[in-house]
């Protein structure tokens, strides 16, 4: 079975009633038979008909044997690094999501997990990271917001030769792209936010795990925390779900071709796509991604957060806004937006300079955004060229 095919038609049919559009089931608790007796729904923080069809969706998709649906992409990690105790260590990625370094190094190092961050690029790099207490190994690939990849089957054999569980955040690629279950992922975590409902219109986190067993684990940190999915916002995932592969296909195609474009301007220093056969770890991409997504990052020449600045703020089909993902066009500047919360320092070290662009290609048409971005820059180097000029008669 094809991709789209298996997204589609493993959204079941409304066995109550036929209904080919998934229900709402907007209520908070159900009549039981009996005490203790009903028909596998008691409490909605527990279990809901519509959030338990975006649960099973998931875990398909990901070959994976359960998924959960949380609140958000963040509630999402949080029941993650729940299974760990004090004095367990993770691994993470240096160039991390700004929402998973603040979670892990502000709310969980007081609780006594350590958290080392390293470059995943080089397999090697983690092999040589790990301690006796490293318990949980947490990557993105692609990362956000430079798009580097790790090598998810050769990491997946280091955590297990060394009992850690292996989770990838698979946001930016999407299960229409890659499955990191199937090399040998313990967890899945996703920003349903993103490419998952596609939209731009709700907050949403998965979880999906390779064992029953973990499985259950998380699913008893979900309904004790009780950071869960509401039945509507449910509704809207499964319903952008059913264009996933298309639109992650769509994404991709204008991407590579932005990407090429970057390449040509005289203002941008670096671009990041592992589309690009200049990619670093472009052979890997190939490897693991049916698709390589629709997020191209840039940086410039000159590192100046002001040019930068006037670059995002001249667009205009590119929105100015944080989040990604969506069917319309998004431009932000990590360092005052979403990567923010992270020190200046360990920004930059991770590839995170003052001057990189991060882009949300949308479904536009590629040609109306190219002539977008042109026109940008242009913008840009006018004002940059009169400030200079007002500084120089002063």
């Amino acid at each position: 079975m094809k991709e789209q095919t298996k997204i589609l038609h493993s959204i079941p049919v409304d066995p109550l009633t036929g209904a080919i559009s998934t229900p709402i089931y907007q209520t908070s608790t159900f009549v039981q038979e009996a005490p203790g007796v009903h028909r596998g729904f008691d409490y909605a923080r527990s279990n809901n008909p519509t959030r338990k069809v975006l649960e099973d969706l998931i875990a398909q998709l990901e070959n994976g044997s359960k998924g959960y649906a949380f609140a958000s992409g963040l509630a999402a990690i949080d029941a993650v690094v729940k299974l760990l105790k004090s004095g367990d260590e993770i691994l993470a990625v240096d160039d991390i999501y700004g929402g998973a370094f603040r979670l892990f190094t502000h709310i969980y190092q007081k609780f006594g997990i350590k958290v080392n961050y390293v470059d995943c690029t080089k397999a090697e790099n983690v092999a040589d990271a790990i301690t006796i207490n490293t318990k949980l190994i947490w990557i993105e690939s692609p990362t956000n917001p430079t798009l580097k990849i790790a090598d998810i089957k050769t990491i997946a054999e280091i955590a297990k030769a060394n009992n850690c569980l292996l989770c990838v955040d698979n946001t930016f690629a999407s299960p229409a792209a890659q499955k990191p279950i199937d090399y040998g992922a313990d967890i899945v975590i996703h920003s349903a936010t993103k490419y998952l409902a596609g939209h731009s219109d709700l907050i949403a986190g998965l979880v999906v795990t390779k064992t029953l067993e973990l499985g259950e684990q998380i699913k008893f940190i979900q309904n004790a925390s009780g950071a869960i999915l509401g039945p509507f916002d449910s509704w809207l995932a499964i319903r952008g779900i059913e264009t996933l592969s298309l639109r992650v296909r769509q994404h991709s195609d204008n991407a590579q071709k932005i990407a090429e474009f970057l390449l040509t301007q005289e203002l941008v220093k670096n671009v990041y796509y592992p589309g690009l056969k200049t990619h670093v770890n472009h052979d890997i991409a190939k490897q693991q991604l049916k698709y390589f997504g629709g997020v191209v990052t840039f940086d410039l020449k000159v590192d100046d957060k002001a040019l930068a600045t006037n670059i995002v703020s001249g667009t205009r089909y590119f929105k100015l806004a944080e989040s990604l993902g969506g069917v319309k066009s998004l431009i932000c500047l990590p360092c005052e937006m979403t990567h923010k919360s992270i020190p200046a320092e360990k920004r930059y070290q991770s590839g995170v300079t003052d001057s990189l662009i991060r882009l949300s290609v949308g479904l536009e048409d590629v040609e109306d955004l190219i002539e977008d971005l042109k026109n940008a820059f242009a913008l840009a180097q006018t004002e940059q060229q009169s400030t200079e000029n007002a500084l120089a008669q002063n």
